[in-house]
């Protein structure tokens, strides 16, 4: 049997405290809490994992919040239930993210031992006024501990992400940044550098909103970009999509499958999920969650409204959840109590369910492809959609390149029997201003 191949995303909300730029599903939680949402976890790869028997994954991404607040033992039981209901593939890319600060030597060699072979770790910057600023929860020598761990425990694939146009910072400082990240002994495999995009609902929006934030122009984070490229290119990486960097043979596998538009399911709160070109997301509602995926209605509603109020923010956060707490034997006799049919409720916790046209196929597939350097193949696009790229995209494809934005470059076919290919690709002032080029690609 001919097996399809899936990447999982496995969806960890809980963090230490809400950075003052995170619009994610994310928020501090009590450990009982936390608990009763792993356990729902399980219980949800467990119901659900039938449904992708025709399916081989071949990468896993255990993301958050903080997955590294997780105990080792946490971890290994999680490999241990995709090894049950999932065929994983020999090989498989398995990530998980990680801050520093929330992990040792011992948690690292625990992940390492439990099937976990590649590690992402949240820098963002090496200077300790701008994690300040960011509200990040940790130091850079917390970093450095951190990565010194985790490079002890066995980790031979390791991605530090990192965050530019921070208010207030000069080019100078970001370099400063930069050069202490590619200090590092040994080097990082991967490094993503992306730049701060303010998001309406955070701390920095609200300043934003009321004229509080100062931000670097446009010119700056343009700078700032190249220096990244550059500086990195020095040492060996590759820029292969847009804002990531890589080694050679060290590209984020499951990342790539996301702008490739391979299948993806994802498992836990919120988590998102493309499957036969149907998009849908488990439902954001963490007591919905546990109510369905948990083992039991009335405590999950008895502890709605605590939960409810922290995912509000990290501010109401822990007075919510100490009213959920105030309950808390009962709650959690409730989330552990009688198991619950998946069937009955399946409906609740999906959300935004849209099954995807020709026409949203087609443009998923040129602008999440454009945002790799390898950029995308017409041959592919007429192998999945059986009509010419030019025939619908032509005066987008030739207006684009008149203004320089794109790059288009015939391929000859490699047998007798195949036609040729035409490559296309963002020229380096198309990157600069990507979202004006791709937003071209709505039909």
């Amino acid at each position: 049997m001919d097996l399809r191949a899936l990447g999982l995303y496995l969806h960890v909300p809980f963090c230490i405290g809400k950075c003052r730029y995170c619009d994610f599903l994310s928020f501090p939680a009590p450990a009982w809490a936390q608990e009763a949402y792993w356990a729902a976890l399980l219980r949800e790869l467990e119901l659900r994992g039938g449904e992708y028997a025709a399916y081989e994954v071949v990468s896993v991404f255990i993301g958050g919040g903080t997955p590294s607040l997780a105990p080792g033992e946490w971890i290994a039981e999680l490999m241990e239930r995709i090894r049950e209901r999932f065929r994983l593939a020999d090989g498989a890319e398995v990530t998980i993210e990680g801050n520093p600060g929330t992990a040792d030597g011992e948690k690292f060699a625990a992940y390492r031992a439990a099937g976990v072979n590649r590690l992402s770790i949240g820098l963002q910057s090496a200077l300790d006024e701008e994690l300040r600023l960011l509200g990040r929860a940790h130091t850079f020598r917390q970093f450095e501990e951190a990565y010194r761990a985790a490079r002890e425990a066995g980790f031979r694939n390791v991605n530090v992400d990192l965050m530019s146009a921070l208010p207030g910072q000069s080019r100078a400082a970001y370099q400063k940044t930069l050069r202490a990240v590619l200090d590092l002994e040994p080097l990082p495999e991967h490094i993503s550098a992306y730049s701060l995009i303010v998001e309406e609902g955070t701390p920095f929006g609200e300043l934003l909103r009321k004229g509080e934030l100062s931000l670097p122009d446009e010119d700056t984070d343009r700078q700032m970009y190249a220096d990244t490229a550059r500086e990195l290119q020095k040492k060996g990486f590759r820029r292969y999509e847009v804002s990531n960097y890589a080694r050679a043979g060290y590209e984020c596998r499951h990342n790539c499958g996301c702008w490739q538009r391979r299948e993806y399911a994802g498992f836990g709160l919120g988590a998102a999920s493309l499957v036969r070109n149907v998009r849908f997301s488990n439902t954001r509602d963490l007591a919905a969650y546990l109510e369905m995926f948990g083992k039991g209605r009335e405590g999950g509603a008895k502890a709605r409204r605590g939960i409810r109020g922290a995912q509000g923010g990290s501010g109401e956060a822990a007075k919510g959840f100490r009213g959920a707490q105030g309950g808390s034997g009962e709650a959690e006799k409730g989330i552990h109590g009688a198991e619950r049919d998946l069937g009955e409720t399946e409906e609740s916790f999906r959300e935004a369910v849209q099954e995807l046209t020709q026409a949203e196929q087609m443009e998923e597939f040129m602008f999440l492809g454009l945002r790799l350097t390898e950029g995308v193949s017409s041959r592919q696009f007429r192998e999945t959609f059986h009509v010419e790229l030019p025939d619908i995209y032509g005066r987008v494809l030739e207006r684009s390149r008149k203004e320089g934005l794109l790059r288009l470059d015939s391929v000859e076919a490699r047998t007798a029997g195949e036609t040729a290919d035409l490559r296309i690709r963002l020229t380096d002032r198309g990157v600069d201003l990507s979202n004006y080029v791709l937003a071209r690609f709505l039909l």
